[in-house]
Protein backbone atom coordinates (compact mmCIF):
# COMPACT_ATOMS: atom_id res chain seq x y z
CA UNK A 1 0.00 0.00 0.00
CA UNK A 2 2.70 2.52 0.88
CA UNK A 3 4.10 1.94 -2.75
CA UNK A 4 0.70 2.91 -3.98
CA UNK A 5 0.14 5.96 -1.99
CA UNK A 6 3.79 6.93 -3.31
CA UNK A 7 2.99 6.30 -7.04
CA UNK A 8 -0.27 8.60 -6.40
CA UNK A 9 1.28 11.09 -5.09
CA UNK A 10 4.22 10.91 -7.71
CA UNK A 11 1.50 11.00 -10.61
CA UNK A 12 -0.34 13.96 -8.95
CA UNK A 13 2.68 16.29 -8.55
CA UNK A 14 3.71 15.45 -11.99
CA UNK A 15 0.08 16.08 -13.27
CA UNK A 16 0.13 19.50 -12.09
CA UNK A 17 2.76 20.57 -14.71
CA UNK A 18 3.69 22.91 -12.25
CA UNK A 19 7.15 21.46 -11.24
CA UNK A 20 8.99 21.87 -7.07
CA UNK A 21 8.05 25.73 -8.17
CA UNK A 22 4.71 24.92 -8.11
CA UNK A 23 5.12 23.64 -4.72
CA UNK A 24 6.72 26.88 -3.19
CA UNK A 25 4.29 29.32 -5.48
CA UNK A 26 1.31 27.51 -3.65
CA UNK A 27 2.93 28.54 -0.23
CA UNK A 28 3.79 24.88 0.65
CA UNK A 29 5.80 25.21 4.01
CA UNK A 30 6.35 21.11 4.10
CA UNK A 31 8.21 19.17 1.63
CA UNK A 32 6.08 16.19 0.75
CA UNK A 33 7.25 13.15 1.55
CA UNK A 34 8.75 11.76 -2.25
CA UNK A 35 10.89 14.29 -1.23
CA UNK A 36 12.36 12.47 1.41
CA UNK A 37 15.99 11.37 1.45
CA UNK A 38 17.73 9.55 3.89
CA UNK A 39 20.83 11.46 5.89
CA UNK A 40 23.97 11.15 4.46
CA UNK A 41 26.25 11.38 7.04
CA UNK A 42 29.52 10.56 4.56
CA UNK A 43 32.12 13.34 4.79
CA UNK A 44 33.91 14.39 1.00
CA UNK A 45 37.10 16.23 0.94
CA UNK A 46 38.07 17.08 -2.82
CA UNK A 47 39.76 19.62 -4.44
CA UNK A 48 39.08 20.78 -7.50
CA UNK A 49 41.71 21.50 -9.76
CA UNK A 50 41.83 24.98 -11.72
CA UNK A 51 42.85 25.29 -14.83
CA UNK A 52 44.09 28.75 -16.76
CA UNK A 53 43.45 28.08 -20.37
CA UNK A 54 45.19 31.86 -20.75
CA UNK A 55 48.42 30.00 -19.85
CA UNK A 56 48.16 27.31 -23.35
CA UNK A 57 50.01 30.42 -24.92
CA UNK A 58 53.04 30.09 -23.23
CA UNK A 59 53.01 26.32 -22.39
CA UNK A 60 50.17 23.95 -24.13
CA UNK A 61 52.14 20.83 -22.91
CA UNK A 62 51.51 21.96 -19.13
CA UNK A 63 47.66 22.55 -19.56
CA UNK A 64 47.60 19.34 -21.61
CA UNK A 65 49.08 17.50 -18.68
CA UNK A 66 47.07 19.59 -15.90
CA UNK A 67 43.93 18.02 -17.89
CA UNK A 68 45.73 14.56 -18.34
CA UNK A 69 45.74 14.28 -14.09
CA UNK A 70 42.87 15.79 -13.72
CA UNK A 71 40.69 13.73 -16.17
CA UNK A 72 42.66 10.51 -14.20
CA UNK A 73 42.00 11.25 -10.91
CA UNK A 74 38.90 13.38 -10.01
CA UNK A 75 37.26 13.39 -13.13
CA UNK A 76 36.21 17.01 -13.82
CA UNK A 77 38.06 20.59 -12.95
CA UNK A 78 37.18 23.58 -13.02
CA UNK A 79 38.65 26.17 -15.86
CA UNK A 80 38.69 30.04 -15.81
CA UNK A 81 39.58 32.37 -18.94
CA UNK A 82 37.78 29.92 -21.23
CA UNK A 83 36.54 32.70 -23.90
CA UNK A 84 32.97 32.74 -22.82
CA UNK A 85 32.01 36.35 -22.42
CA UNK A 86 30.42 36.79 -18.72
CA UNK A 87 27.08 38.66 -20.47
CA UNK A 88 26.43 35.29 -22.28
CA UNK A 89 26.79 33.57 -19.13
CA UNK A 90 24.69 36.00 -16.91
CA UNK A 91 22.19 36.26 -19.95
CA UNK A 92 21.83 32.62 -19.84
CA UNK A 93 21.32 32.05 -16.46
CA UNK A 94 18.58 35.29 -16.04
CA UNK A 95 17.21 33.45 -19.03
CA UNK A 96 16.19 30.31 -16.97
CA UNK A 97 15.44 32.77 -13.91
CA UNK A 98 12.96 34.20 -16.25
CA UNK A 99 11.58 31.15 -17.38
CA UNK A 100 11.30 29.40 -13.81
CA UNK A 101 10.06 32.32 -12.37
CA UNK A 102 6.60 32.41 -15.57
CA UNK A 103 3.48 31.93 -14.71
CA UNK A 104 2.54 28.25 -14.84
CA UNK A 105 0.05 28.70 -17.96
CA UNK A 106 3.06 30.02 -19.40
CA UNK A 107 5.41 26.67 -18.41
CA UNK A 108 3.08 24.27 -18.81
CA UNK A 109 2.97 23.84 -22.87
CA UNK A 110 6.80 22.76 -22.41
CA UNK A 111 5.73 20.42 -19.78
CA UNK A 112 6.71 16.79 -21.21
CA UNK A 113 8.52 13.11 -20.53
CA UNK A 114 8.45 12.90 -24.07
CA UNK A 115 12.36 12.45 -25.24
CA UNK A 116 11.33 12.72 -28.56
CA UNK A 117 10.62 16.52 -28.20
CA UNK A 118 13.62 18.89 -28.45
CA UNK A 119 12.72 21.36 -25.57
CA UNK A 120 11.23 19.83 -22.09
CA UNK A 121 10.68 21.37 -18.83
CA UNK A 122 10.10 18.81 -15.76
CA UNK A 123 10.71 18.09 -12.37
CA UNK A 124 13.27 14.99 -12.02
CA UNK A 125 14.20 12.95 -15.24
CA UNK A 126 14.06 10.04 -12.99
CA UNK A 127 11.02 10.85 -10.66
CA UNK A 128 9.24 7.30 -11.27
CA UNK A 129 12.30 5.20 -10.36
CA UNK A 130 14.25 7.11 -8.05
CA UNK A 131 14.12 6.31 -4.72
CA UNK A 132 13.37 10.14 -3.31
CA UNK A 133 12.75 13.12 -5.73
CA UNK A 134 14.85 16.00 -5.53
CA UNK A 135 14.53 19.61 -5.32
CA UNK A 136 14.95 21.08 -8.32
CA UNK A 137 13.07 21.73 -11.86
CA UNK A 138 14.96 21.19 -14.91
CA UNK A 139 15.07 23.18 -18.69
CA UNK A 140 16.34 20.97 -20.84
CA UNK A 141 16.92 22.66 -24.66
CA UNK A 142 18.34 20.10 -27.59
CA UNK A 143 20.69 22.37 -29.66
CA UNK A 144 19.87 23.68 -32.83
CA UNK A 145 16.31 24.27 -31.82
CA UNK A 146 13.96 26.05 -33.68
CA UNK A 147 12.96 29.59 -32.21
CA UNK A 148 9.15 28.35 -32.06
CA UNK A 149 10.35 25.29 -29.99
CA UNK A 150 12.07 27.19 -27.03
CA UNK A 151 10.41 29.72 -24.45
CA UNK A 152 10.29 33.08 -25.14
CA UNK A 153 12.99 33.57 -22.72
CA UNK A 154 15.47 31.65 -24.00
CA UNK A 155 15.17 32.36 -27.59
CA UNK A 156 17.48 35.34 -28.08
CA UNK A 157 20.10 33.62 -25.70
CA UNK A 158 20.19 29.70 -25.40
CA UNK A 159 21.69 29.26 -29.11
CA UNK A 160 24.18 31.77 -29.13
CA UNK A 161 24.94 30.80 -25.51
CA UNK A 162 25.52 27.36 -26.50
CA UNK A 163 27.22 28.23 -29.61
CA UNK A 164 29.66 30.04 -27.71
CA UNK A 165 30.47 27.23 -25.54
CA UNK A 166 30.49 24.87 -28.11
CA UNK A 167 33.08 26.74 -30.26
CA UNK A 168 35.36 28.54 -27.59
CA UNK A 169 35.29 26.36 -24.72
CA UNK A 170 34.23 22.53 -26.31
CA UNK A 171 36.57 22.85 -29.04
CA UNK A 172 39.37 23.75 -26.68
CA UNK A 173 38.41 21.19 -24.35
CA UNK A 174 38.28 18.16 -26.60
CA UNK A 175 41.75 19.30 -27.92
CA UNK A 176 42.96 19.05 -25.25
CA UNK A 177 41.63 15.90 -23.59
CA UNK A 178 42.55 13.96 -27.30
CA UNK A 179 46.33 15.15 -26.72
CA UNK A 180 46.37 14.17 -23.09
CA UNK A 181 44.91 10.70 -24.14
CA UNK A 182 48.21 10.79 -27.03
CA UNK A 183 46.35 11.39 -29.82
CA UNK A 184 45.96 14.34 -32.42
CA UNK A 185 44.68 17.31 -31.47
CA UNK A 186 41.25 16.97 -33.52
CA UNK A 187 41.09 13.66 -32.74
CA UNK A 188 38.06 13.68 -30.66
CA UNK A 189 36.09 16.43 -32.76
CA UNK A 190 36.81 15.20 -36.19
CA UNK A 191 37.04 11.65 -36.35
CA UNK A 192 34.91 10.88 -32.95
CA UNK A 193 32.26 13.50 -33.56
CA UNK A 194 32.32 14.84 -29.45
CA UNK A 195 31.44 18.41 -30.47
CA UNK A 196 28.30 17.43 -31.94
CA UNK A 197 24.68 17.58 -30.84
CA UNK A 198 25.04 20.32 -27.81
CA UNK A 199 22.10 20.46 -25.18
CA UNK A 200 21.27 23.04 -22.46
CA UNK A 201 20.11 21.93 -19.44
CA UNK A 202 19.28 24.48 -16.49
CA UNK A 203 18.55 23.69 -13.54
CA UNK A 204 15.90 25.53 -10.82
CA UNK A 205 16.27 24.84 -7.27
CA UNK A 206 13.47 26.91 -6.13
CA UNK A 207 13.71 27.88 -1.70
CA UNK A 208 12.98 24.86 0.13
CA UNK A 209 11.07 25.41 3.44
CA UNK A 210 12.66 21.80 5.03
CA UNK A 211 16.12 21.77 3.42
CA UNK A 212 17.20 19.10 6.10
CA UNK A 213 14.55 16.34 4.81
CA UNK A 214 15.53 16.69 0.75
CA UNK A 215 18.54 17.39 -1.53
CA UNK A 216 19.38 20.65 -2.88
CA UNK A 217 21.58 19.79 -5.65
CA UNK A 218 22.09 16.13 -7.43
CA UNK A 219 22.60 12.61 -6.28
CA UNK A 220 25.82 10.76 -7.59
CA UNK A 221 25.45 10.01 -11.14
CA UNK A 222 26.93 9.53 -14.41
CA UNK A 223 25.98 11.79 -17.47
CA UNK A 224 25.23 9.67 -20.75
CA UNK A 225 27.06 12.29 -22.99
CA UNK A 226 30.76 12.71 -23.49
CA UNK A 227 31.61 16.17 -22.00
CA UNK A 228 29.35 17.99 -19.18
CA UNK A 229 30.47 21.90 -19.26
CA UNK A 230 28.72 22.87 -15.46
CA UNK A 231 27.94 26.99 -15.84
CA UNK A 232 28.09 27.50 -11.81
CA UNK A 233 25.99 30.45 -10.28
CA UNK A 234 28.33 32.57 -8.49
CA UNK A 235 26.95 33.16 -4.71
Amino acid sequence: MAGEHRLLALKAFDGTKAGVKGLVDAGVTAVPSIFHHQPDHRHRHLTVPVIDLSSMSSGRAAVVAQVKAAAETVGFFQVVNHGVPEGAMSAMLSAVRSFNDSPVEAKAPYYTRDRARRVRYQSNVDLFTSPAAQWRDTLFMEMPAEPHELPAACRGVAPEYAGLVQERLGRTLLGLLSEALGLRRGYLEEEQGCLEGVSVAGHYYPACPEPHLTLLGTIGHSDCNFLTVLLQVAR
